[in-house]
This record gives structure tokens, C-alpha cells and sequence, in this order.
């Protein structure tokens, strides 16, 4: 079996074990897992986490880590939320987009500065990140001294999916049947180039029967958000917008790391440094690249974290790059390097996240929690062992 149809057939396996999960946790709970309110935060929940596992599948491979994405999203949340409270006043008229462009930009330096010492120093990105870890965090508690700011402008927290912060039931089945025109179109444009090529494609129904299944899955998505009605109003609340920054984030990553020239060269390199040097891609500023990736991406999502708390402090994100690295393995994403994809890390951040959320509700205290989680990450890496043992075989 080709390696790509293996990765295929994972994705498959993956999406089959969050609905085995689901349904369990929903007979545990009573149902009460499957209400499309712990439905919608659970949306909200996998949208940070989702967000940066979308960076990590880049930088695991291309044979990096980032252990400092937490610290990351701690530090540049308390420094947005300081431009806000302190340097622009919270009620300004333009406080929120000057933050969230001070946020990007912040997580891009952070991310490229740690590139630059790896790429360009050659220091290990294990313990340059090791290092941003344990400085950033510190930093941002010696920023703020510890305390907690709150409250953060009103627009700015639209973005944390809180009041305000969803798009409602009319523009979620708008956007619902959008994205299914596009899933419809490049599944014809996929059979036309098919054809054209005199390609006998022997799984045409089978295809058929997946462009159905993604489809019903978007429309029972949106119908489970717009069953939520939010508490103030009692109103439908439709798609939030954490949900959407997700989505978007993660079909711009999608269509990076397979159309773009430096996704080719990611990939190139993550599977053979040195044949990559020979062939004359600059290594060196390609891992500052991946890193100042990663780093905007932290700073996208400590503008949803702190949007949603509406609030900001040191101890945000701690431990998060725990479970960023978790998404993007379970995801299939090879700590060998060269092979991951970003919809498997997606995928890999709700199964994360739903595993925490059904654990949450049932009552299962913190540390069994981290216990858990901590071997269905040994247990993905497991699977990817065997993965690409199989791949090799039948190649």
C-alpha cells in the first residue's frame, strides 16, 4: 500500500474513533457530552489547541520542535492584553486591531528568533524552545508581576467565540452550503483531470460516498451550533468565530504545505536534510521560516485565549505545548520527519480535547487526566511506528 492511501485510510480510522469516543462519553455521561452546548465549547476548546498543532505539523516535519509554544501564548497574551489596558485604553476605537497586529507580530519575532539560533547558530531547537520555555513564561509573570488583567476590549473579544463572538444560525447554513459548493466542485474538477489524463479511477463510488459523508457532517455541524442558544439571549448562536479562525488557518496551512514551493521544501527537507542542502534550498532560513510560522500561529491563538477569558495572565498556556505536540502525533505526523498533515493534526487536536472534556465532565481528576493523556501520546507514537513499518514493507 502506497504511503499517501495509508495516511488516507488513517484519517478514516481517526474520525471513526472520535465518534466510538463520543458515543461512549455520551453513554457515560448521561448525553450530557453530546448537548450541543459542551458540543460548542468543545468547538471553542480545540480551536487554540488546533490552531498552533497546525504550526507543529510543519516544524515535527522538518525534523523540529517547539517546546515553547505555551510559554509563547502566555507571554504574548499578556502583552496584548497590556496594549489594550495600559497603552491604549480599553474602550479606543482602534485598541483591538492594533493589539491583535501587536500579538502576530510579537509571536512571529519570538518564532523567528528561535529559528535564526537554530538554523543559523545550530543549536538544537530542543534546547533553544527548552530555554524559550522557561524564559518566556518568566518573563511574562515578571511583565505583569503575577497578577491577572482584565477586562479587554469589547471588540477584541468577539474573537473568543464569548457574547457577540458567533456569526448566527442564517450566515452558519450560508457558509455551510458554501463549503459543500466547493467540496461538490473539486470533486469534479478531480474526475474531470482524472479523465482527462485517461485515468480509470476504480473507486469513483467510493469517493462518492465520502463527498456525501462530509457534506451531511457540515450541515449536522451547523445544526448542532445553531441548537445551542446562547444564555443571555436565548438566541441561536450559529459557528463561532475561534471555530472559523481554525478553519481558516487550517485550509491556508492545508494549501501551503501542498501547493506552495516552501511546503515542498519542508517536506524535502524534513525527509532528507542533506540531499535538500545538495539541491540548493537555504536550510538555514527555511527552519527561521517554519519557526516564524509557528510563532504567528502561537500569537493567533493567544488572541482566542485571551479573547475568551477576557483576561490575560503568565499562567495561560501552561502546559499547552503538551498537548499541541499530542495533536499533531496522534494527527500522523512522524517525529522521523517528512511526513504529517495538517487536517490530521486538526483531527488529532479533538480527539485531544475531547478526551479531556468527556474526562472533565465525568469528574476524573487532574492528575489521572494528564496520566491518560500522556499514554494515548505513547500510544500514537506506537501506531506511527507501525504505520510506517507497513509502508515501508509494501513499498
Amino acid at each position: 500500500m502506497q504511503l499517501k492511501g495509508l495516511l488516507a485510510n488513517r484519517l478514516y480510522v481517526m474520525i471513526a474513533v472520535i465518534l466510538l469516543m463520543w458515543a461512549v462519553f455520551g453513554a457515560l455521561t448521561e448525553g450530557l457530552f453530546l448537548t450541543p452546548r459542551n458540543l460548542f465549547n468543545l468547538s471553542l476548546q480545540v480551536a487554540v489547541v488546533g490552531i498552533m498543532a497546525c504550526g507543529m505539523v510543519l516544524m515535527i516535519v522538518a525534523r523540529q520542535i517547539d517546546l515553547s509554544v505555551g510559554s509563547q501564548l502566555g507571554l504574548i497574551s499578556v502583552v496584548g492584553a497590556l496594549i489594550q489596558t495600559e497603552l491604549l485604553g480599553v474602550d479606543g476605537q482602534h485598541t483591538w486591531w492594533i493589539a491583535i497586529l501587536s500579538m502576530l507580530l510579537l509571536g512571529t519575532l519570538l518564532g523567528a528568533f528561535q529559528g535564526w539560533l537554530v538554523g543559523y547558530c545550530g543549536i538544537p531547537s530542543f534546547i533553544v524552545t527548552l530555554g524559550g520555555l522557561m524564559f518566556f513564561r518568566n518573563l511574562a509573570f515578571y511583565v505583569n508581576g503575577g497578577s491577572t488583567i482584565s477586562p479587554l476590549n469589547d471588540t477584541f473579544r468577539l474573537f473568543g467565540g464569548g457574547a457577540g463572538g458567533t456569526i448566527g444560525p442564517e450566515l452558519s447554513w450560508v457558509l455551510a452550503l458554501a463549503a459543500s459548493l466547493v467540496i461538490v466542485v473539486r470533486y469534479a474538477l478531480d474526475r474531470r483531470q482524472r479523465n482527462l489524463h485517461g485515468i480509470s479511477s476504480h473507486s469513483s463510488q467510493r469517493q462518492s460516498v465520502q463527498l456525501v459523508v462530509w457534506i451531511l457532517a457540515i450541515f449536522a455541524f451547523v445544526w448542532l451550533m445553531n441548537a445551542y442558544e446562547i444564555p443571555s439571549t436565548d438566541e441561536p448562536a450559529g459557528i463561532a468565530i475561534p471555530f472559523l479562525i481554525l478553519v481558516a488557518g487550517a485550509t491556508i496551512m492545508t494549501v501551503i504545505a501542498r501547493n506552495h514551493v516552501f511546503g515542498a521544501h519542508v517536506y524535502s527537507y524534513g525527509g532528507n536534510p542533506e540531499a535538500a542542502e545538495l539541491s540548493g534550498i537555504n536550510t538555514k532560513f527555511l527552519i527561521v521560516k517554519v519557526f516564524a510560522i509557528m510563532g504567528f500561529l502561537c500569537g493567533l491563538a493567544a488572541i482566542v485565549v485571551s479573547a475568551r477569558l477576557n483576561s490575560a495572565g503568565s499562567i495561560i498556556g501552561t502546559s499547552m505545548e503538551l498537548n499541541v505536540i499530542a495533536a499533531a502525533i496522534v494527527g500522523g505526523t512522524s517525529l522521523a520527519g517528512g511526513v504529517g498533515t495538517v487536517v490530521g493534526a486538526v483531527l488529532g487536536a479533538l480527539i485531544m480535547q475531547s478526551l479531556e472534556n468527556g474526562m472533565i465532565l465525568l469528574g476524573i481528576s487532574t492528575p489521572i487526566q494528564k496520566m491518560l493523556l500522556a499514554v494515548v501520546l505513547v500510544f500514537a507514537v506506537w501506531i506511527d511506528k507501525v504505520y510506517r513499518a507497513g509502508a515501508q514493507s509494501d513499498d
